[in-house]
């Protein structure tokens, strides 16, 4: 029943949307209770959705939409999308609660966002905050001894609201005071997906996106390798935005410890890196059809000529006695070196990052 000091009065909640299905439910639930929910979406950089589709000829067929815009559309929701890209750095460089089995810091990346999402909650005249946490879903955050923590430390308190599991949990303020019913919310739990599904069907969803790990890059075991190579390399955990798009594109192989090649795998890739150019050294091949490449690092001349060997192996000329390469400098300077292409056998696996 409404407590009586807010009969009338329209709650407002604000919803963590990430583009999955449990948040999009866990809207509709509260909107099914007569709650003004708005969606906020929080850009970390890592998260990059149709960026390897709209470059790679094999999955530029394959539907390319922003699955939080999608979700806020089939809601009729306002979503707020927000910029932390400099304010993450510190969650995926220094983890207080470490890393999942990549470099993806879940834990402190939850607790991050609620607590950013709560400071927007507080500005804007909100009154509390929504999630689509599911207990036992996801093996670091969702952990039952987990969400307390995520609760406590991003200062949300019991304003948090995780309507699809909320019947496993303590009552939240606003179950307290009857801005929601605490029986029309749910108790799911475990990794099983199937109570979901049939809710999505009861409310009329189609075509949402399926988990599997979501978009985050850190939670991708190969993305992770580059990212902690590219860390040792420098000597020191840093990046940039070109640093996380640059490591989705390419083949990425380390010949020796102080210089990497980033070689195009198709035309689309040869395009993107082709544009990058004026901020990494480059070698395309001339003689014959082949990638565009950068390296990343300071090679000398012998580095160079491994590096120009190894371009020409992933070339048609290949089987070539000698391909002609052109070496660009970040300032547009250039010469054109002949060399023999590398075999199969000369490319040890470990160069591969």
């Amino acid at each position: 029943m409404t407590n009586s000091l807010n009969k009338g009065k329209k709650r407002k909640a604000v919803a963590l949307v990430s583009g999955g299905l449990d948040s999009m439910l866990a809207v509709r639930v509260m909107q099914e209770q007569g709650i003004h929910v708005e969606g906020i979406n929080f850009y970390t950089g890592f998260c990059i959705e149709g960026h390897t589709q709209a470059i790679r000829k094999k999955d530029r067929d394959k539907p390319k939409r922003n699955n939080a815009l999608w979700v806020a559309e089939q809601l009729g929701i306002k979503l707020h999308i927000i910029d932390v890209t400099e304010d993450y750095k510190s969650v995926v460089i220094n983890p207080k609660h470490g890393y999942g089995a990549n470099l993806n810091p879940c834990l402190d990346c939850k607790g991050f966002m609620v607590h950013e999402a709560m400071e927007w909650m507080t500005k804007h005249d909100f009154d509390f905050l929504i999630t689509g946490e599911v207990i036992g879903q996801r093996p670091m955050s969702q952990r039952k001894d987990t969400m307390p923590i995520v609760t406590k430390e991003s200062g949300a308190g019991d304003l948090l609201l995780r309507p699809l599991c909320a019947k496993l949990l303590p009552e939240t303020l606003p179950e307290r005071e009857g801005w929601v019913d605490r029986e029309q919310l749910l108790g799911f739990s475990g990794r099983n997906r199937t109570p979901q599904m049939a809710l999505a069907e009861k409310y009329g969803f189609k075509n949402y996106a399926q988990p599997a790990g979501g978009c985050c890059f850190l939670t991708d075991a190969s993305y992770s390798s580059k990212l902690a190579d590219l860390w040792k390399a420098r000597g020191e955990k840093t990046y940039e935005i070109d640093d996380i798009v640059m490591l989705k594109v390419g083949r990425h192989l380390r010949p020796r410890p102080h210089f990497k090649i980033i070689i195009a795998r198709e035309e689309g890739e040869t395009n993107f890196l082709r544009g990058y150019r004026k901020n990494y050294l480059s070698i395309s091949t001339v003689s014959h059809p082949g990638p565009v490449s950068l390296i990343d690092g300071e090679p000398d001349d012998d580095d160079l000529e491994l590096a120009a060997r190894l371009v020409a192996r992933f070339s048609r000329g290949r089987e070539a006695e000698l391909v002609t390469v052109e070496v660009m400098q970040k300032n547009g300077e250039s010469r054109n070196i002949d060399v023999k292409p590398l075999l199969a056998d000369e490319i040890p696996g470990e160069w591969y990052v």
